[in-house]
């Protein structure tokens, strides 16, 4: 199965499929420090791109791309942002249900806050998939009981052009485990302390937070403990005791592999990494798409039938009893 990646970033959700076993050919975004980061994590080509306004939809046909995959920006959505669907970001979601409809894959992904489902947007989304012929299974997933050791909702869209609404729903919910996963459960020893902060959006909340569960949501922002933090009730110790996660560790909770190469401003390369899909909660996804595919075998008849397709005609006549 070969994808493209849409609104990619710095690959976490091209990293969590190609683990998988789909072949990422190409992504595009349209920040240049994070296609920087992406072309020298990938071998495929990124090209750096405004999703916004697509009128050459031959540049992404001509990959013949059996999947796209994507999470438009969210930051309208978004209870970090202002939540303001009128400054435009949300847009780009009803540019990424075009495009799809007009480049036509056989199956789509599409990734982005929970707070979306309360959106404007959605419906007319919705509406284009639709429209388009898409079958469409959506839902919430809590990265934590995906693999991912971090509280993370994130509403989830799948689309398959000639399925019934609804064909994902059971691999979404039967694949997940019971127990979320912790920061220790995840990283084990690695780590050399028990505590750490995490700065809260309001001192309402609290801002420190134990390896013994997950993570709270990793975010753009990567704040020190303020000299004027007071202790929350729900502290478990004291706030001189621990310090905030570093970079690379609020890379490897987004379940990045050590290995990945992270360069530029410390502020771009934080918002990268809170602006990424978990490469855990992208393979998840991907596992959910394949076991379908394996477990169903109407679908594996009619990829081979797109592959005859691509035969001459002679050939395929000869293959067409092969496929009934």
């Amino acid at each position: 199965m070969k994808a493209l990646d849409l609104f990619a970033g710095c690959g976490g959700l091209s990293l969590g499929f190609q683990n998988a076993g789909v072949e990422v050919v190409a992504a595009f975004d349209n920040w240049k420090e994070s296609c920087d980061v992406y072309a020298a994590n990938f071998a495929h080509p990124i090209f750096q791109t405004d999703l916004s306004d697509i009128k050459d939809v031959g540049r992404f046909k001509e990959w013949n791309p059996d999947m796209i995959i994507g999470g438009p920006p969210c930051q309208d959505f978004s209870s970090a942002g202002k939540r303001d669907e009128t400054l435009g970001r949300a847009n780009l979601t009803l540019s990424y249900a075009k495009l799809i409809s007009k480049v036509r894959p056989e199956w789509f992904l599409m990734e982005n806050v929970e707070r979306i489902r309360r959106s404007q947007i959605l419906p007319e989304t919705l509406s284009i998939f639709k429209e388009s012929g898409y079958g469409l299974s959506l839902t919430v997933l809590d990265a934590c009981y995906c693999g991912v050791p971090q509280t993370r909702k994130r509403f989830i869209l799948a689309g398959h052009l000639y399925s019934e609404d609804g064909f994902l729903d059971e691999y979404f919910v039967k694949n997940q485990s019971t127990f979320p996963m912790t920061v220790h459960g995840y990283m084990g020893e690695k780590l050399d302390f028990e505590f750490y902060y995490r700065h809260p959006r309001s001192y309402a909340r609290r801002g420190i937070f134990s390896i013994y569960e997950p993570s709270p949501t990793i975010r753009g922002v990567n704040r020190p403990v303020p000299k004027n933090y007071k202790r929350h009730e729900g502290d478990l110790c004291d706030p001189s005791e621990v310090r905030p996660l570093t970079t690379l560790e609020r890379s490897y909770i987004q379940t990045f592999p050590e290995g990945f190469k992270w360069f530029g401003t410390k502020t771009c390369v934080e918002q990268m990494i809170g602006n990424a899909v978990p490469v855990k909660l992208g393979q998840y996804i991907a596992e959910c798409f394949l076991q379908y595919i394996g477990d169903n075998d109407r679908v594996a008849r009619r990829v081979v039938m797109k592959q005859l397709e691509l035969f001459p005609a002679n050939l395929y006549r000869q293959n067409t009893e092969f496929c009934k």
